[in-house]
């Protein structure tokens, strides 16, 4: 948790600057992740996925954009990055 908490502080001072870089970051690790899935066909599976990434990536979105707290725009940035990687890594692999 120290590791975390410690991240948090430094997203929370750098708030703007932060949710910005977290826009293009997550938004170009969403669309890699896309492809990635898009590329082994349209299967009941893959687009389920497709749908998991979309929906990580617009909750992100859309938590910067209403303004909510910093603590949740943080905790829904770290799952929309860690579920992109891993669905890439999943279907890259």
């Amino acid at each position: 948790m120290n590791t975390y908490n410690n991240a948090f502080e430094v997203f929370q001072r750098g708030f703007i600057g932060y949710c910005t870089l977290g826009v293009l970051v997550q938004s170009c690790l969403g669309s890699i992740a896309a492809m990635a899935i898009l590329q082994n066909g349209t299967s009941f599976g893959n687009m389920f996925q497709l749908f998991l990434v979309v929906v990580s990536c617009m909750a992100f979105n859309g938590a910067v954009l209403a303004q909510q707290k910093p603590k949740v725009v943080f905790n829904i940035l770290i799952w929309s990055v860690l579920l992109s990687i891993f669905l890439s890594a999943a279907n890259f692999l």
